[in-house]
């Protein structure tokens, strides 16, 4: 009996999988011990038992109260600076002496009157609330100063009108202080008391109506009487502090007191004593320090003379402890001639950090050694090869009777046809623009009309000047083409195409098509350094700022560092009313590199910027000038440049500048004719990346002359046959999504045979993409002169005065 078989259509049932099911033991027999991450932080989890892990929460959230409770008391306390607040007057209406007279409560403690500088400043202290208070105050007008002045402020006071609020100049300032960064600030109406009894209470309602779009959530104080001052002094003694991050990893200090000691060789430039209390962080002696609006100097000693401001004068204790103090450094440490005035520190000179900021290039580093008999000679024997030309001729001719007979006889036949090919084309074209223009004369019609005599101003006349406007006109037509026909441009006819575009390129595509970030890169690039890894250097000199105890004077010190080589227009500047604010700067921060800053334009301003024009920056606590360039935000290897600074997207802009490790926000202004500084665009630096790679895109459009079923014959593309055959290779495309490549070129006017990928319509456009690597201008100048004041005017194109009633 024969046995059955089955077939080929037989079920197949899966086979069992006995490992899925194992018990628990045999699983742990086969792991050998090994555990999973997630099941060990498990395990750990699970060993807390409830009450373990209450009192576990409860001591973190003991720790964080403890840690916030003794910031609150450091600031402004016995062992911490002096709580520092800037007074800024949002309307032209308020009267800064009258607040600053309510804030001198010498019932509340001691007032210290500052009589150096034009700006009005105090010192409060008042024991019985256990608080110091330092008072400072800046017009809105005064751009730099209430910039700088806001980079060092724990606290703002704004002062408010009671009807409107903030003027122009106010709401100016303001945006300038939001893109900056903040601090805590604190509002307070002044000149309510003044308004009939019934208004006072719809216009807290109409002003706390029109703030929040400003300051929402936020209460308004009122600064009219001695007790209301008293009650806004409490507020600003608790209010909870709000970090910038920029200034929180750094040493700086507000000079209280300047002393300049000018040098034996040359008396305009000497050492610059300036007196403050630390903060932020500890100052080391071998750091740079960056004056704000002047540069970067060294330091050659830190003093520390006795508190001039101590919140208990009957009882002065020692800074902390003198004896830790000194011994700092101890091999250097030496009492001073005066009485109380101790030498905390001096510099060491292996140990302190250079002023170089640039590379020196050698010239001889790219220089290739002198070739060798052996690769002269294969490069001969590659260019005879290469020099070979094979040529069809009768059978017995000599290679020397070869070299007589011409190639491409029935060529020169083909290239008559494309001669006449082209100029009946061209004849037939004249004929063409000739009855066009005939037609438009005759459809023109004339008609009268009466136009009304112009009256003219002569005062106006006299205000305008024709060159800014006939500029300023060009930059708002190259705008206007640059928003219609991105950047697309004429191809030359006086110069050969190829020789115009020759550092251009072409790419398959744009996001994939490989570019060597380090070709061709220009000379300016061996003045900079790089960095190998910027985040990671970043993150360990962070690391090392919150861990590692760095030597020197400590937060709420007050000392005297000496500067070395300083000009003395410092102390100048000083002297006539300027703040004087020092930054103590992180490793690497006086060398020069490559920033990159995301920024938004400014919804204020509408007037044309673009790139490589000169801009004034404000990047954390630097101030300079620079001429950027801007590219596109994205995250690709390369970004296309923009020509102008968009209103529609966030840019990135790109500058010659000295490293600065973010975050640290970022403003660009532009100079008026007149002096003033308007505010362009707002940001933050994004990166410091030297191989960051900013591509200029050129399109050169064609126009289909005869179009068949997928080929067509282009034209006004280039003007040359050579031209075409040197662009043969780049691909083209049109802006309706066809793709295609040049065949041959047709005549020598710059015709050309093109194929497609489908039918292109008569309406079509050709165009062909070329692309350059370009990098910023070398215009780095550290120097930015002061601004003309701002001033309310209804004709400001920078803020427009809003009415908040």
């Amino acid at each position: 009996m024969a046995a059955h078989r089955p077939g080929p259509l037989k079920q197949q049932n899966k086979a069992h999988k006995g490992g899925r099911h194992r018990g628990r033991g045999s699983a742990q027999r086969d792991g050998k011990g090994r555990l999973a991450l997630k099941t060990l932080s498990k395990k750990v989890r699970k060993e807390l038992s409830r009450v373990d892990q209450r009192h576990r929460a409860s001591q973190l959230r003991k720790q964080k109260k403890e840690a916030v409770l003794a910031e609150k008391r450091q600031l402004g306390g016995k062992d911490g600076p002096p709580h520092q607040v800037l007074v800024v007057p949002l309307h032209s209406r308020i009267s800064l002496p009258e607040a600053m007279r309510l804030l001198q409560d010498r019932d509340t403690g001691t007032v210290h009157l500052n009589e150096s500088g034009n700006t009005q400043s105090f010192m409060l202290l008042c024991p019985r609330l256990k608080h110091r208070w330092f008072f400072t105050s800046a017009r809105p007008g005064d751009l730099h100063t209430v910039l700088d002045m806001a980079k060092v402020a724990d606290t703002i006071l704004f002062l408010l009108d009671p009807l409107e609020g903030w003027d122009s100049t106010g709401d100016y300032c303001l945006s300038c202080l939001f893109a900056q960064g903040l601090p805590t600030y604190t509002l307070a109406v002044q000149g309510i008391s003044g308004l009939p009894l019934k208004k006072q209470i719809d216009a807290r309602k109409k002003l706390s109506k029109a703030v929040e779009k400003r300051f929402p959530h936020d209460k308004l104080l009122l600064l009219d009487t001695q007790q209301e001052a008293g009650m806004l002094l409490r507020q600003l003694a608790n209010q909870k502090q709000q970090h910038l991050a920029f200034r929180d990893r750094r040493a700086y200090l507000f000079a209280h007191a300047v002393d300049f000691v000018p040098s034996e060789e040359n008396n305009l430039v000497g050492t610059l004593k300036i007196s403050g209390y630390v903060r932020g962080q500890t100052v080391n002696v071998n750091r740079l320090l960056h004056i704000v609006g002047h540069g970067d100097f060294q330091m050659k000693q830190i003093d520390a003379p006795g508190d001039p401001f101590p919140l208990n004068p009957r009882g002065i204790k020692p800074q902390k402890d003198p004896d830790m103090a000194m011994e700092i450094c101890a091999t250097d440490t030496v009492d001073d001639t005066e009485e109380g005035l101790k030498v905390l520190m001096r510099a060491d000179p292996d140990r302190q950090e250079s002023l170089q900021a640039e590379v020196i290039p050698d010239p001889m580093e790219g220089e290739q050694t002198w070739p060798t008999e052996e690769e002269l000679s294969e490069a001969k024997d590659f260019l005879k090869e290469s020099s070979k030309v094979v040529k069809k001729v009768p059978k017995g001719t000599s290679s020397y009777q070869a070299e007589w007979i011409l190639d491409g006889g029935s060529q020169s036949g083909r290239e008559g046809d494309e001669y006449e090919y082209d100029d009946m084309e061209r004849e037939d074209f004249m004929e063409e623009e000739s009855q066009d223009e005939s037609g438009e004369e005759e459809e023109e019609e004339c008609e009268t009309m009466t136009v009304g005599e112009s009256v003219h101003d002569d005062l106006y006349d006299e205000k305008v000047d024709e060159e800014a406007e006939a500029k300023m006109l060009e930059k708002y037509k190259q705008e206007r083409l640059e928003e219609m026909f991105p950047d697309e441009v004429d191809t030359p006819r006086d110069v050969a195409a190829r020789i115009r575009f020759q550092k251009y390129r072409g790419l398959k595509s744009f996001r994939t098509s490989p570019w060597d970030p380090k070709e061709n890169l220009p000379q300016d690039y061996a003045r900079i350094f790089q960095f190998q890894n910027f985040t990671n250097t970043r993150k360990s000199i962070f690391k090392e700022i919150e861990e590692k105890e760095v030597e020197g004077a400590e937060v709420g010190w007050y000392v005297t560092l000496h500067v070395s080589e300083v000009p003395v227009s410092v102390v100048d500047c000083f002297r006539q009313g300027a703040p004087l604010i020092a930054f103590s700067l992180l490793p690497h921060e006086q060398k020069m590199s490559v920033l990159n800053m995301v920024v938004r334009r400014n919804p204020g301003n509408t007037e044309p910027v673009k790139a490589k024009e000169e801009l004034i920056f404000h990047c954390g606590f630097r101030r300079f000038r620079a001429s950027p360039l801007f590219s596109q935000h994205t995250a690709a290897d390369k970004h296309k440049l923009q020509r102008f600074l968009t209103a529609d997207m966030a840019l990135v802009v790109t500058v010659y500048a000295p490293i600065t490790f973010p975050p640290a926000s970022v403003l660009l202004f532009k100079q008026k004719s007149n002096g003033m500084h308007s505010l362009i665009a707002t940001g933050h630096l994004m990166s410091v990346d030297p191989d960051r790679m900013v591509i200029k895109r050129v399109v050169l459009s064609g126009h289909p002359f005869k179009i068949f079923t997928k080929m067509a014959v282009v034209r006004y593309m280039f003007f040359n046959r050579e031209d075409v055959l040197w662009f043969k290779p780049v691909e083209l495309r049109t802006k309706w999504g066809r793709r295609g490549h040049i065949k041959e070129p047709l005549g020598t006017h710059g015709h050309m045979k093109c194929s497609f990928d489908g039918k292109l319509k008569s309406q079509d456009t050709v165009l062909m993409n070329l692309y350059k690597r370009v990098f910023p201008k070398w215009t780095y100048d550290p120097y930015v002169p002061e601004p003309v004041p701002w001033v309310n005017s209804e004709s400001s194109s920078v803020v427009p005065q809003e009415s908040m009633e």
